[in-house]
């Protein structure tokens, strides 16, 4: 399919409409989406490309759900379960190489842990290490924890919010369509009310990311109607800082998929993303799931952050991802630069912390 009738509504910065989404998803000109994601890339960010230097530690793989799609759960007493203790945390953030300036943190939805004991989790860090930021939580975790604490969404939030919580990372999301979110994982809470939790937490002042899980059973339209509803929130808070398409993973996993996504695919989906969402500022290449070639060649579809340092992974990393999990911030800069970009250094709320000329 052709794309010379959006040419023009891209270059003069007018909003594509639902249609316009079905159409470039459609198209297999991959280096015409590409120039044109670019496009939309530059006058937001220029040539800069940005990096964090974070760790993720994942405290428990045991949930009450079991969602279809995920290889990192666990029952209770099952093989491989596992939960750290709030020590064990500590100990694993101050092995952290110096530098490291967030703290990604999420897990399961553990059966017995008190709402005390989150609010604990994140005093104690925060004094131990009172400049690195607490990015924790997703939506479907705060939802759990307003449940646990008894109060509302808001109250939840705020309490976490004093105890050293910074802001919330994105997933959780998967697919708004309720009927491919029925058999992905229908214990998890609704697209609806993951935006409302994302909501309230922007009406407090909290930033968050938002993501899409993409390549298992949803369709083109899903797709796009889901960056859709992303974008309508963020029309009335303002408060995503990045959009961080996922590409599934199937191994170990309940859904019955030989193949993971292809390249085309997912160069493809970061490119719609970038057009799509006028008003997110960035758009986020996870390298630990997109392996590091793919990534840098991202950088020429709309793309303009590539997350971290990582350090640890485990939840792509139980589903078959196939990267070590860990890159330094010079193979990071080095990446970057071969890729004719300017590394950029940045906290978790993009304040730039260092740059590369």
């Amino acid at each position: 399919m052709s794309l010379s009738h959006l040419k023009e509504k891209i270059i003069s910065g007018t909003r594509l409409t639902r249609e316009d989404g079905l159409d470039l998803y459609r198209s297999h000109d991959l280096l015409a989406l590409g120039r044109m994601a670019s496009h939309v890339a530059h006058k937001k960010n220029g040539d800069r490309v940005h990096f964090v230097q974070n760790m993720h530690i994942n405290p428990t793989n045991i949930c009450v759900n079991r969602c279809k799609f995920c290889a990192f759960s666990r029952s209770k007493g099952e093989a491989g379960a596992y939960e750290m203790t709030i020590e064990d945390i500590l100990v694993k953030a101050r092995s952290a190489e110096q530098g490291v300036r967030e703290l990604h943190i999420v897990s399961g939805l553990h059966p017995d842990l008190p709402f005390s004991w989150y609010l604990d989790m994140l005093r104690s860090l925060k004094k131990e290490f009172p400049r690195i930021h607490l990015k924790a939580f997703t939506a479907v975790e705060i939802d759990y924890l307003a449940k646990l604490s008894g109060m509302t969404l808001r109250d939840t939030l705020l309490a976490l919010r004093e105890a050293g919580l910074g802001s919330l990372p994105g997933g959780g999301a998967e697919i708004f369509n309720p009927a491919v979110r029925t058999t992905l994982c229908a214990e998890k809470i609704s697209g609806d009310r993951w935006l409302e939790v994302m909501e309230i937490a922007h009406g407090i002042g909290l930033k968050s990311n938002a993501t899409m899980l993409y390549g298992h059973i949803e369709t083109i339209e899903d797709r796009v109607d889901h960056l859709l509803r992303l974008r309508g929130l963020q029309d009335r808070t303002g408060g995503f800082q990045a959009f961080i398409p996922l590409s599934f993973h199937p191994r170990n996993t309940e859904i019955k998929k030989s193949s993971y996504t292809t390249g085309f695919d997912d160069l493809k989906t970061l490119a719609v993303s970038r057009l799509l969402l006028d008003n997110f500022d960035h758009i986020k290449a996870y390298w630990v799931m997109l392996g590091e070639k793919i990534t840098q060649v991202s950088l020429s579809f709309g793309v303009d952050d590539i997350d971290g340092t990582v350090v640890e992974e485990r939840i792509t990393k139980m589903a078959g991802g196939t990267t070590d999990g860990s890159m330094t911030r010079d193979e990071l800069v080095n990446l970057i630069t071969q890729a004719g970009k300017i590394p950029v250094e940045r906290d978790t709320v993009y304040h730039t912390v260092r740059t590369w000329a």
